[in-house]
């Protein structure tokens, strides 16, 4: 991490997990056990369902409240849809969007990914977007041709302005709960190259500003010699940030270098 230029981001991705009663107690577990020292923005991303009740209990806290996927349209008949409006009205303030499972299991296409990502910077939300290879793409040789064009793609039409708002989750799709993890060189060398590129497109200031996360099981265990290299600025977490004690290890896995 180097927090001269940006900020460090743990962000929690609970998926499709707990219950609007289990959220309370879960944020009181965590917020005893967070680190004391402000090394990073904790961000806990969960169903638009449970928005409500996470707002409730982590106010006057320093945990911000994310969603996990968003609408393409602004508004209109399109049933059980989540518009970026919706979720800046709660206080909602950031977004998950691109993520490998739905771009899997719902066909999210990178067009789409972009219409979500304008929507979401449109009403000030800072949107995660997740890009990420396939195993069989990195045994290619492919990665940095499959990381680029997502990143592209999702960028596209980005004013640099806007492009303050962006965050960019490197998640390997082979190390997505699987309990594989990127050796951290490996996470290096993508979070590296996704800085290079966006220095290609919008300028060294704002590729030294933008904050690269990298999620792939990334757990207590290895968070420490992971966020160690200097472009991975946080990670996105899944499995372990369902446990108050292990995602509040990670958190303090942050305080290296202080």
């Amino acid at each position: 991490m180097n927090r001269k230029y940006r900020k460090a981001i743990i962000a929690g991705n609970w998926k499709m997990n707990m219950t609007a009663s289990e959220v309370r107690p879960y944020i009181e577990e965590l917020r005893s056990l967070m680190p004391r020292t402000k090394t990073c923005e904790t961000v806990l991303c969960v169903p638009s369902l449970l928005l409500p009740a996470l707002l409730k209990a982590t106010k006057e806290s320093r945990i911000a409240a994310g969603g996990e996927d968003v609408s393409s349209h602004e508004s209109g008949a399109y049933t059980g849809e989540v518009s970026a409006a919706m979720l800046s009205d709660l206080g909602v303030k950031y977004c998950i969007v691109g993520h490998s499972e739905r771009r899997q299991y719902h066909q999210e296409s990178d067009a789409l990914v972009n219409a979500k990502i304008r929507q979401l910077v449109a009403h000030s939300i800072n949107p995660i977007i997740c890009v990420g290879e396939t195993l069989e793409q990195r045994e290619a040789g492919l990665t940095m041709d499959r990381i680029a064009y997502e990143v592209k793609s999702a960028l596209y039409g980005m004013e640099d302005l806007r492009l303050r708002h962006c965050v960019i989750a490197y998640e390997p799709i082979w190390a997505i709960g699987t309990g594989r993890t990127a050796t951290a060189e490996q996470a290096e060398e993508v979070c590296c190259g996704i800085r290079t590129l966006i220095r290609s497109m919008f300028g060294a200031r704002q590729a030294r500003a933008l904050s690269i996360l990298y999620g792939g099981s990334m757990n207590a265990e290895n968070a420490e010699e992971l966020l160690a290299q200097p472009d991975v600025d946080g990670g996105l977490i899944g499995g372990a940030s369902l446990k108050p004690a292990e995602f509040s290890k990670i958190l303090k896995a942050t305080d290296q270098g202080q």
